[in-house]
């Protein structure tokens, strides 16, 4: 991805959906700042408060921060409910260092959605279409430039059906060791039974986030057997019978080949 020069027309020039992130920003949003702060009192005392009951277990996220400026923060997808409850047990002081790989074709899909996404989540367009490999560079490019940087994002890459985690996509793996960044492992339990897939919304309930180890960067077939590991200790039934091998390492040399488009849903 090239440099991004303020003072010519490509400022002007720059996609609507990718204003809103820190490298291409001249100072500090304070719209964004207001609607992130107002989101999260939403979803930290109200929403995860009263109509789903979040419980967090394990490392507390105060103590990573002093640690690990950055992480890719890793965990199963079953339910529309994964990011934001992963971002509503994040203290609301670190949201603004905390990011969520979001698809671009949903996310950024209309106006509103954009906003949100924008200003609520503070979303990483992800274009599922991209074979250029653009919207890897731009997360490598984030992870390596900016100073702190939580990156919550799904190695299944799609929402399971049935509940059992899924094989690893390798897009974790890149990211990670290109840009040596650990990995933080954590586990809902309870996502799909509140909203399952082809569900409109969902019910109320109890929700538990599991925070376990830091993992350094590795190539994903160690990723994904030290994470299948940790969380059989969590729930024996986690994961399909016929999944006991790791999907194979990348080959390929081309980040842009290496990192399908269904890698981030």
């Amino acid at each position: 991805m090239k440099d991004w020069d303020y003072e010519n027309e490509q400022w002007t020039k720059l996609p609507t959906y990718l204003k809103h992130l820190p490298l291409f920003t001249r100072h500090i949003d304070l719209f964004s700042v207001c609607m992130r702060f107002l989101w999260s009192i939403f979803l930290k005392n109200i929403a995860f408060k009263f109509y789903i009951r979040l419980k967090v277990k394990g490392t507390p996220f105060k103590e990573l921060y002093k640690t690990q400026p950055k992480l890719i923060i890793i965990s199963n997808h079953a339910s529309h409910l994964d990011a934001t409850s992963i971002a509503a047990a994040i203290p609301r002081r670190y949201w603004m260092s905390t990011y969520i790989a979001a698809a671009k074709d949903y996310f950024f899909s209309n106006p509103l959605f954009t906003f949100f996404s924008q200003h609520c989540l503070g979303a990483i367009p992800i274009d599922r279409k991209d074979r250029k490999g653009e919207a890897v560079n731009l997360i490598l490019k984030l992870l390596n430039e900016l100073p702190r940087m939580w990156l919550i994002i799904f190695p299944e890459g799609t929402r399971s059906q049935t509940g059992k985690v899924q094989e690893f996509k390798r897009g974790v793996s890149i990211f990670a060791e290109k840009t040596h960044t650990p990995i933080l492992f954590t586990y809902l339990e309870g996502n799909l039974d509140l909203w399952p897939k082809g569900q409109f919304f969902a019910k109320p309930g109890k929700l538990v986030l599991h925070v376990g180890p830091v993992h350094p960067p590795a190539p994903i077939q160690q990723v994904y057997t030290a994470y299948k590991s940790w969380v059989l200790t969590i729930n024996p039934d986690a994961f399909v019978v016929k999944d006991e091998a790791a999907p194979e390492t990348a080959k390929s040399a081309s980040v842009s080949e290496e990192v399908s488009s269904d890698d981030i849903e």
